[in-house]
C-alpha cells in the first residue's frame, strides 16, 4: 500500500496515475472526500489539523510526501511533523520526500522551511528517501504569463539562471523509489536537460505564445537569497538528467494559444 500526500496536485497526479498503472495499491489524502477513480483509493484527511491522517495510513507501507503549500512556508513543517507521528503510530513505513535543489544553500523561506522539513524526516528514526530535483517548467511558465499579463516591457531578474525540468520525469523517479520498497536516504539530484538564463526563457516563452515584447532585465535579486540565485546553487549541472526541454515543453503547452 502506497499512500500519497497531494496527490491531486501537479506532481501527485503523474505519481499516482504511474504508480496505479504498475499495478500498485495506491491512496491519494485529500481534503475532501472522493470516490475511487483511475485506480486510486481517495482517504479524506487534512495535514494541517491532522484529521483523519491516521485512518489514511492505516496498512500504509509507503508514504510519498508530495503535498506542499509555497505561499503559506508556515503550514509545510507542521504538517510533516503530524504525517510522521501519525506514520509512527503505523510502525515504520518507508517516507519518500520530493525537495529542491538548494533548499541548504539558498536562505530563500520556501527553501528554509523544504530543508527543515528534510532535517525533521532524518530525524524520524523512520526509513526514508529524499529526492531533490530542479524547478518544473510550469513554475517559470506561469510566472512569465503572469508577467506579460502587463503591457508594455517584459522585465526579469538580472544575472538569473534556470534548470528547469518536466514534472512527469520526476513522477517516474518518485514511483521508481516508491516500487523500489527499500529507503535509500539522501539518492542523486535530478535536474533538467539545460541550464538557461532568464532572458533565454523568457524570449522563448514569447515566441512560443506569439508575442512581440522587449525584454529588460533590471537590477539583479538582492539579499543573500538573491546571491544564492545568481551563484547557481539552485542548479545541478551534473545531474542534468532529464530529457524533455524548455523549448519542448512549450510548444506543446502553447500549441494551441
Amino acid at each position: 500500500m502506497i499512500v500519497v500526500t497531494g496527490a491531486s496536485g501537479t506532481l501527485g497526479r503523474p505519481l499516482t496515475r504511474l504508480l496505479a498503472e504498475a499495478g500498485a495499491d495506491v491512496h491519494g489524502l485529500s481534503r475532501r472526500a472522493r470516490e475511487p477513480e483511475d485506480g486510486v483509493t481517495w482517504h479524506k484527511g487534512d495535514l494541517s489539523t491532522g484529521e483523519g491522517i491516521d485512518a489514511a495510513l492505516e496498512g500504509t507501507g509507503t508514504i510519498v510526501h508530495c503535498a506542499s503549500d509555497p505561499f503559506h512556508t508556515k503550514r509545510d513543517l507542521p504538517a510533516a511533523k503530524r504525517l510522521i507521528e501519525a506514520a509512527r503510530r503505523q510502525g515504520a513505513p518507508h517516507l519518500i520526500y520530493i525537495s529542491i535543489v538548494g533548499v541548504d544553500k539558498i536562505p530563500y523561506s520556501y527553501y528554509r522551511t523544504k530543508y527543515a522539513v528534510e532535517r525533521l524526516i532524518e530525524r524520524s528514526g523512520l526509513p526514508y528517501t529524499i529526492l531533490r530535483t530542479t524547478q518544473f517548467h510550469t513554475l517559470p511558465d506561469m510566472v512569465f504569463n503572469v508577467l506579460t499579463k502587463i503591457p508594455g516591457v517584459a522585465a526579469m531578474p538580472k544575472g538569473l539562471r534556470d534548470q528547469p525540468i518536466e514534472v512527469g520525469e520526476v513522477a517516474e523517479r518518485l514511483a521508481q523509489l516508491a516500487l523500489a520498497g527499500g529507503p535509500a536516504r539522501r539518492v542523486d539530484d535530478m535536474g533538467g536537460p539545460e541550464v538557461l538564463t532568464a532572458e533565454e526563457m523568457l524570449q522563448a516563452y514569447l515566441r512560443a505564445r506569439g508575442l512581440n515584447r522587449p525584454v529588460r532585465l533590471p537590477l539583479p535579486l538582492p539579499g543573500k537569497a538573491g546571491r544564492g540565485f545568481r551563484d547557481g546553487h539552485h542548479l545541478t549541472p551534473g545531474h542534468a538528467v532529464g530529457k524533455r526541454t524548455w523549448r519542448q515543453f512549450l510548444d506543446e503547452r502553447h500549441a494551441r494559444t
